[in-house]
């Protein structure tokens, strides 16, 4: 099963500057999990004591996965998911 992850310009560095990973998973979590794996620096700028940090946002196909089931969301072949950092400022 292949689900495309589409990593946020700022985090790329920890991706060997690739904008799209492919990764597996049956959820969300153990998407992120394998996507942490594969290049390990990215897990702590997405991870917080096992949680999403506050001022990441997660897509599964446009939907954000805190309307779903969270991190247990199901996915399937083909998914896309998204990582979007929030942005502040005024």
């Amino acid at each position: 099963m292949s689900i495309r992850i589409h990593i946020p310009t700022p985090m790329r560095q920890h991706t060997d500057n690739q904008a799209v990973v492919e990764s597996s998973g049956s959820t969300v979590k153990g998407l992120l999990d394998s996507l942490g794996q594969k290049h390990p620096a990215i897990a702590g700028r997405i991870f917080e004591n096992g949680q999403v940090r506050r001022f990441i946002n997660i897509y599964l196909n446009d939907e954000d996965i805190r309307y779903l089931d969270r991190l247990d969301t199901p996915v399937k072949d083909g998914d896309e998911v998204s990582i979007i950092p929030a942005v502040a400022g005024g």
